[in-house]
């Protein structure tokens, strides 16, 4: 009998434990998307940034085409 209630004091304790992991599991899983999602801030701000600079690239460009065209219309 005593080893039955040693048993079933195991298991109880043994219960218990698992009961307290995943809040650790939890808590290391929030941290763990608080981080993925600083990481996905910071790129969407470098793509945004980037695009900026292709969109100023390519407004620089479309300035030079017309005015060789404006050029190229005064030669002839």
């Amino acid at each position: 009998m005593k080893t039955f209630s040693a048993l079933i004091a195991v298991c109880l304790v043994g219960a218990g434990a698992l009961a307290a992991e995943p809040p650790k599991e939890s808590d290391r899983d929030q941290q763990q998307l608080a981080a993925l999602t600083k990481e996905v801030q910071g790129q969407q701000t470098a793509i945004a940034d980037n695009q900026k600079k292709i969109d100023e690239k390519l407004a620089a460009i479309a300035e030079a085409i017309r005015l060789a065209k404006i050029y190229a219309a005064r030669g002839k």
